[in-house]
C-alpha cells in the first residue's frame, strides 16, 4: 500500500504542475490519501460485515454486499474520520473550509442520515442536503466538498470488504451500473485496451471497480447505441465523456493504451473537472 500511495501522491504532484487551478483541491486529496492509509493501518476489527453464504444471492438479484437497511452499525469511527476531512479543508482553503466547518455544524446537518442514503442503488444524499441546507446564498463549493468527505468517510472501511469479497464478485454475473460492494453510482470507469471492449466503473464510496459493457447506459441501462455517444478535449483524448442521450447522464472514462498500466481514479476523477463543467455545459448531468 505504501507504493501505491507514494505513486498517488507523486501523479498528484504532476497534476498540479499541468492543471494549476486545481492545486487546492488536488493538495486536499494528497492528504485524504495519507489520512485513509493511516485509518486503514489502524483497522483491528472492520464495522462491516458480509454473511458469505447471502452473496451468491445478492450478486444474482442485483443487491450490493452492503445493506445499512438490515443491520444496525457503529458508525462512530467513520463520523470521526469525517470531521477530520473536514479539518483538512480547514487548514488548506482557510475560507472555504470555514463556511464547510459552519454548514456540518449546523443543527440541520445530520451526518448519519446523509450517509446512510449512500446505501440505495440510486443515491438521494444529494436531495437530502437540499432539502436540510440549500439556499439560494449557499455555495456550491462547499457542498461538493461534503459529497467528497460523506462519500469519503467510509471509503477506508468499506475497501476492507471489497478487498475480501472482490474475487467472488467478479465470479458472479453482476452487471448492474451501480456498485455491487456498496451501491453507490459511479462517476468515472477507465477502458483497457486489448480487453474485450469492456469498461472497468469505479466506486468513490469503497475504491471497488467492476467490468460493464462500453456499450451501455450504467444509470438507465439504454443499449441504443444511437443514443449513446461520447466526447473528448483535442489533446487529452485518452479522457473522455461517455453520455446517453435518453436519461442525459454522463461518466467520466479513463482510456488505457498498456493494459498493465495502473491509475488512481480518485486522482483522475479531480484532475479531470473541466470534463464535468463541459458535461454540465451540454445538458448531462
Amino acid at each position: 500500500m505504501a507504493t501505491t500511495l507514494r505513486k498517488s501522491l507523486e501523479t498528484i504532484e504532476d497534476y498540479k504542475i499541468n492543471s494549476p487551478q486545481y492545486a487546492d483541491l488536488l493538495d486536499i486529496l494528497a492528504e485524504i490519501l495519507i489520512l485513509r492509509e493511516g485509518y486503514r493501518q489502524s483497522i483491528k476489527h472492520p464495522i462491516f460485515s458480509v454473511e458469505e453464504k447471502l452473496i451468491q444471492g445478492k450478486m444474482a438479484g442485483g443487491l450490493p454486499l452492503i445493506d445499512m437497511s438490515g443491520k444496525k452499525y457503529d458508525l462512530t469511527r467513520p463520523r470521526e474520520y469525517f470531521y477530520a476531512l473536514v479539518a483538512i479543508a480547514e487548514k488548506r482553503v482557510p475560507l472555504e473550509g470555514h463556511k464547510l466547518f459552519d454548514i456540518v455544524h449546523d443543527k440541520l446537518f445530520d451526518w448519519e442520515k446523509i450517509t446512510l442514503a449512500s446505501f440505495n442503488p440510486v443515491p438521494d444524499e444529494d436531495e437530502i442536503i437540499s432539502s436540510d441546507l440549500r439556499e439560494p446564498k449557499d455555495d456550491e463549493e462547499q457542498l461538493d466538498l461534503i459529497d467528497l468527505f460523506i462519500e469519503e468517510s467510509l471509503r477506508p472501511e468499506l475497501e476492507v470488504i471489497a478487498e475480501k469479497y472482490g474475487p467472488a464478485i467478479e465470479k458472479s454475473d453482476w452487471s448492474e451500473g451501480y456498485c455491487p460492494v456498496c451501491g453507490k453510482e459511479p462517476k468515472i470507469g477507465e477502458i483497457r485496451e486489448g480487453e474485450d471492449g469492456r469498461r472497468y466503473l469505479f466506486c468513490h464510496q469503497c475504491g471497488y471497480k467492476w467490468r460493464f459493457r462500453q456499450i451501455k447506459c450504467p444509470f438507465c441501462g439504454n443499449e441504443e447505441q444511437h443514443s449513446l455517444a461520447y466526447f473528448a478535449v483535442e489533446g487529452e483524448e485518452s479522457r473522455r465523456v461517455d453520455v446517453c442521450n435518453k436519461c442525459r447522464r454522463y461518466i467520466k472514462i479513463v482510456e488505457l493504451s498498456d493494459p498493465a498500466e495502473e491509475v488512481n481514479l480518485d486522482v483522475e476523477d479531480i484532475a479531470t473537472l473541466h470534463l464535468d463543467m463541459l458535461a454540465y455545459e451540454e445538458g448531462y448531468d
